[in-house]
């Protein structure tokens, strides 16, 4: 298939857009084959089929690389409560939060839990995402964390998204339980176990005053190094507790939220080759303040993605083009920063190198626009212009 007439934004490995005008893109199979001016556009592909795209824009698939989109219940009443005044930790430390959601979800069947994400991944699809991630996380028992696995898994089944997995029982300790007793009888075999099924890409922890220290999470850590996994982390989104620098030191895809990050946690992640994804739908649902140190990053050469965050709790998002409107608006991310952001970033958050940029061999996984230009694509609020979306080579 030649996809001809189209402004290609190929996104290159600076982040830039790479614009293609006047472009051609040839699929064969489920991989790009060619792209480039349509008057450079090799003899062999001239006679596959072609497809006007009348002037729009093709960006890559966007990937969106941190949901929680699999999970029990809702926490509307807990956001009723924030704006009387609650805190998130406050909220947190009276059984609200992670903890309540982990009530419903384990009172959750797998149908139930995968019927109940279905809307908000359909959502995401709707708005030309090709690749989802999905944690774990509100179980923090063996039984229900591998349940949401499982779950995770059967959505790539039922929708033509590519799900990847991350064992995020690091999360919370149950109620009245120790951190250190729960990683040790609970956390620890559950991942063993769900290593053993198949059913984890990699694996999350929540580094924070109400959740787990470094020294805890270095152990979650570990175990999964001994198991041949990347790692990920939740850090320094309420407080700078060490979480960034313990990311950088295991080399993580990912150090995620990043609020209380400082310029020497930049370095450390630059160094180590790890991610920020910026997550504006928690600070924007929190009512934060204190916003992660984006000229830091720009300065050491972080790679920056951006994710919905999508949980019942502190971001009930559940679009990605929101979320790049949010990253330039709270954040003053540029909009080329906030399309390398859902894509070719957001992939490296998944140590995935075969999609998130337009190129000879990548997955033809794209979004086809009607808009001009990239930069509409972060600039409206609440509108989608997408006009196709192609999976893997498929329109």
């Amino acid at each position: 298939m030649r996809l001809t007439n189209a402004t290609i934004a190929t996104v290159t490995a600076k982040g830039h857009y790479g614009l293609i005008e006047g472009g051609t893109l040839v699929i064969q199979g489920e991989r790009i084959a060619w792209v480039g001016p349509t008057d450079a556009l090799p003899a062999a592909f001239r006679t596959e089929d072609a497809l006007d795209i009348g002037s729009r824009l093709i960006t890559p698939g966007l990937v969106d690389c941190h949901t929680h989109v699999v999970h029990g219940g809702n926490r509307a009443r807990e956001f009723e409560m924030r704006l009387q005044g609650a805190s998130y930790e406050e909220i947190a430390r009276a059984g609200g939060g992670i903890v309540a959601t982990v009530t419903h979800t384990r009172a959750a069947s797998e149908e139930e839990l995968v019927t109940r994400a279905l809307p908000r991944v359909d959502a995401l699809i709707a708005e030309g995402v090709t690749t989802l991630e999905i944690k774990s996380g509100y179980g923090l028992d063996t039984d229900t964390e591998l349940r949401m696995l499982r779950a995770a898994r059967r959505i790539g089944t039922l929708r033509p998204v590519h799900v990847c997995t991350s064992f995020l029982g690091a999360h919370a300790a149950p109620a009245g339980m120790e951190a250190d007793a729960y990683i040790d009888t609970i956390c620890l075999p559950t991942l063993d176990a769900a290593h053993a099924e198949g059913l984890v890409d990699a694996v999350d922890g929540f580094c924070e005053g109400i959740a787990f220290t470094p020294a805890q999470i270095r152990r979650v850590f570990d175990r999964a190094r001994t198991l041949g996994l990347p790692v990920k982390l939740h850090a320094e989104q309420l407080s700078n507790t060490g979480g960034a620098q313990l990311a950088a030191e295991y080399r993580a895809l990912s150090a995620d939220h990043l609020e209380y990050a400082s310029d020497a946690d930049a370095e450390a992640l630059a160094r180590s080759g790890t991610a920020a994804v910026i997550l504006p739908g928690a600070f924007y649902t929190l009512r934060e303040t204190q916003a992660p140190p984006i000229d830091a990053f720009r300065a050491h050469g972080v790679p920056m993605a951006l994710a919905t965050d999508c949980n019942p709790g502190s971001s009930p998002l559940a679009s990605l083009l929101l979320t790049m409107n949010m990253g330039a608006t709270l954040f003053r991310m540029t909009p080329e920063e906030c399309l390398a952001g859902v894509t070719r970033h957001a992939a490296q958050a998944l140590g995935l190198t075969d999609r998130g940029s337009i190129t000879a061999g990548a997955r033809a996984d794209l979004a086809i626009w009607n808009v001009a230009h990239p930069c509409e694509l972060a600039y409206r609020i609440g509108f989608n212009p997408l006009w196709k979306r192609v999976y893997g080579g498929t329109l």
